[in-house]
């Protein structure tokens, strides 16, 4: 529909129609309007399948079946954008066939602890690579003209009194770290709607928030569709609208219309802020119905291959001493864990899918070898007897392979963890198997990291299988196997203990409030900082073969801000097997006006080779990728100066490194003013030149001085209107005449360099 008959369209409708769009009239619909025929659109949960209600009237009811797919921690160790594109054209072939317009998801919040009860539905530490992964994921569900909905917008890092915390934050870590991913897929995929979380940024709750939802969503991204709420996150329906908050849901909620009625006649809400959110509205729902839904059926093997396909992708291998996987084929198997037959695929909450279907790993495994199987890990507390059946299945089997899932009630939706530990029977368990068997494989199923130093250095091999959805347990087997050659790489730290965390003293706060005081130091980032050692580092993951990193290159060794960087360089496989690596880029900013991390991600790519085979890969390099969000002018800067470029298998296995120089960088103002320090004034590369006389005249005056000190050192501290007035009335006037008259002189310059 044109701009023209939306316009025309608004102009018929009455306030209490306009009033009643911007709030749901079901849980999962939006309201009609028959006499102007506006139909609703369908919403539905997400994100890696489908939890469409059977009934739309109500809030919890019982789901279509639908494909679970691998979760978002899962998806995001796969480092594989095509792949999550072909997964949301997937998701959309579902929405269409069940008559969804808008699928709820993809979750990209950072997982800033590993205890946040919900990480398994979010992607990484890392912004960039949650972005680029959530972005991907969008693009390929609105290539088939189903909606998305990012979520959740912004710093909803926690269950913890999510509905109400606090989250303090300030304004560098806020759009390094916590805005950045949703920045980069507003910018690369413009998903339909957003959906604010529940929590307060800085003492404004999301879902009122104007800085948030219109200052950078819309005036700084440059965002085109519309706002929802989080199911319950709205409490004042005038104020949210007025910040930028387009549909309030669920609804229906005729107080909350009539809220809207009454401020619009009162005067308090200008009825174009009410325009302007039907107008976004009506956009997106002309654009949902543009395509025609509920006719199409869902493929279900065809999507439960894709699955299986994904998954296989996801998977991390840990651990592989003595080379035990893969397996041969010939071994004879002890399967361990309830898991095993019954497997832990997808998390608690709002994103459990009614699968279509369910593969168990325990029964694959009978198809490839002699297999005896016991559960063992059915209780939580230390249970011998359960252990001691499964050592004395052990003990007579060539390989033992424990399948260990954190249990619901440690990680789900709802509730944060209170630790890293598997229950007390797992660990019980794992060290027991292990003593009868040195061969022994743990499989884990879980949403985040766990501690494993109490039985790690017992097993022989560890493999992530994450949440893995309705397919993992045939993944798992094709890892086991090598049918598939492990991929996955971590797209998180897993730290050695809790209290190594970056977080780990401020989370989940008190008092109703949670101060992110380790800042834009959040994985990766921090355990460099501060010199910690961790279990696996972030962007590890072991392969059935090996790869060469050789000839690196770049496009210019000098280079502006104008220019896009190309780095080039050669991956040999060099092992037996055919296999895929994930190739990662991370740059350092050799020196900054403010401190920056030892390394960050900004490129990576995953590229399958034979064996033996020989690839050149080029990774491109922006402006973006050399910048550090400056609270002192409100933006990104890019600053002159050393980088160094570094690529490798993981954030601490770096193959090739590349110095280059950026010559020019961002322009920028000058913020020196009245109260700016004799540093601040030095260390300006336009204010040094216009300072250096005056200082000249005022150090010659002190020559004499007997302090044993460096005098500009000593004094860079002190605001030049106060060094100025220790003179006396040697320099002819004021101190603050005196620093006028340079600032004046100073801002005659428009823009300037950063050193």
């Amino acid at each position: 529909m044109t701009d023209k008959k939306i316009t025309d369209l608004i102009s018929n409708m009455t306030l209490q129609e306009k009033a009643a769009l911007c709030t749901g009239a079901t849980p999962w619909r939006t309201v009609a309007i028959e006499r102007l025929g506006l139909k609703p659109i369908i919403v539905s949960d997400g994100p890696h399948g489908l939890r469409r209600s059977q009934d739309i009237e109500s809030l919890i009811t019982e789901s279509f079946p639908a494909t679970c797919f691998p979760v978002a921690a899962a998806l995001s160790a796969s480092w594989d954008t095509d792949l999550l594109y072909e997964m949301g054209q997937a998701l959309a072939e579902e929405s269409l066939a069940l008559a969804v317009d808008i699928l709820l998801g993809p979750g990209l919040n950072i997982k800033r602890s590993p205890l946040c009860g919900r990480n398994f539905e979010y992607f990484s530490e890392d912004p960039v690579l949650a972005g680029e992964m959530a972005a991907a994921l969008v693009k390929g569900v609105q290539s088939k003209g189903v909606g998305t909905s990012i979520k959740h917008f912004a710093v909803n890092n926690q269950e913890t009194r999510r509905f109400t915390v606090d989250a303090i934050v300030d304004e560098r870590t806020l759009h390094e770290i916590y805005l950045r991913g949703f920045e980069i897929v507003v910018r690369k995929g413009q998903p339909w709607t957003v959906m604010c979380a529940y929590n307060s940024v800085n003492g404004h709750f999301c879902a009122e928030n104007k800085y948030l939802l219109t200052d950078i969503l819309r005036d700084q991204w440059g965002y085109e569709g519309f706002v929802m709420s989080d199911w319950g996150a709205v409490h004042d329906r005038v104020a949210s609208l007025q910040a930028g908050l387009e549909l309030e849901m669920p609804g229906p909620s005729p107080h909350r219309t009539q809220a809207v009625i009454e401020a619009v006649e009162s005067g308090e809400l200008d009825e174009a802020v009410l325009n302007q959110a039907v107008e976004r509205l009506l956009k997106i729902i002309f654009r949902a119905q543009a395509t025609p839904k509920g006719h199409q059926s869902i493929d279900i093997e065809g999507h439960h291959a894709l699955a299986r396909r994904i998954a296989s992708e996801c998977i991390v291998l840990l651990k592989n001493d003595q080379h035990i996987l893969p397996l041969t084929g010939n071994e004879t198997l002890a399967v361990i864990g309830e898991g095993a037959a019954n497997p832990v695929y997808q998390g608690g909450g709002s994103s459990h899918i009614h699968a279509t279907k369910v593969d168990s790993a325990l029964e694959f495994l009978k198809t490839r070898a002699e297999v005896q199987y016991v559960v063992g890990d059915s209780s939580t507390a230390v249970n011998p007897v359960a252990t001691a059946e499964a050592v004395a299945i052990a003990k007579e089997a060539d390989v033992a392979l424990l399948f260990i899932a954190l249990p619901a009630s440690i990680e789900s939706e709802g509730y944060d963890r209170t630790g890293l530990d598997l229950t007390p029977q797992q660990i019980a368990l794992i060290k027991a198997v292990a003593h009868a068997n040195p061969r022994t494989v743990v499989i884990l199923n879980n949403g985040s990291a766990i501690d494993m130093r109490e039985w790690i250095d017992d097993v022989d091999a560890v493999i992530e299988a994450w949440l893995p959805g309705q397919a993992g347990a045939g993944a798992v087997v094709d890892i086991l196997y090598g049918d598939v050659n492990p991929s996955g790489k971590l797209g998180e730290t897993f730290p050695l203990r809790l209290s190594d965390t970056p977080a780990y003293l401020n989370f989940p706060g008190e008092n109703n409030q949670v101060r992110y005081g380790e800042g834009i130091f959040v994985g990766y980032r921090a355990y460099e900082a501060l010199g910690r050692d961790v279990l696996f580092p972030f962007g590890f993951g072991l392969s059935y073969t090996q790869f060469e990193y050789n000839n690196l290159r770049v496009s210019a060794s000098n280079f502006t801000v104008k220019d896009t960087l190309e780095v080039t360089l050669d991956i040999t496989n060099l092992g037996p097997v055919a296999g895929k690596e994930v190739v990662q880029l991370y740059v350092r900013d050799c020196q900054a006006r403010l401190r920056r991390p030892a390394k960050e991600l900004k490129a990576f790519a995953k590229v399958h080779l034979a064996s033996g085979e020989t690839k050149s890969i080029t990774l491109k390099l922006d402006e973006q990728a050399f910048s550090y969000y400056d609270p002192a002018y409100s933006r990104w800067v890019a600053e002159p100066g050393e980088f160094e470029l570094l690529i490798g298998s993981s954030s601490t296995d770096i193959r090739l490194t590349q110095g280059v120089r950026l010559t020019q960088g961002t322009p920028l103002p000058s913020i020196i003013h009245s109260e700016s320090t004799l540093g601040d004034w030095m260390e300006d590369p336009v204010a040094s030149k216009v300072v250096q006389p005056l200082l000249a005249s005022i150090f010659g005056l002190n020559e004499g001085n007997t302090l044993g000190v460096d005098a500009t050192t000593f004094f860079k501290d002190l605001p030049l209107t106060v060094l100025l007035g220790f003179q006396g009335g040697q320099l002819g006037a004021s101190p603050q005449q005196i620093v006028a008259d340079l600032l004046k002189k100073l801002h005659s310059v428009e823009t300037r360099q950063p050193a």
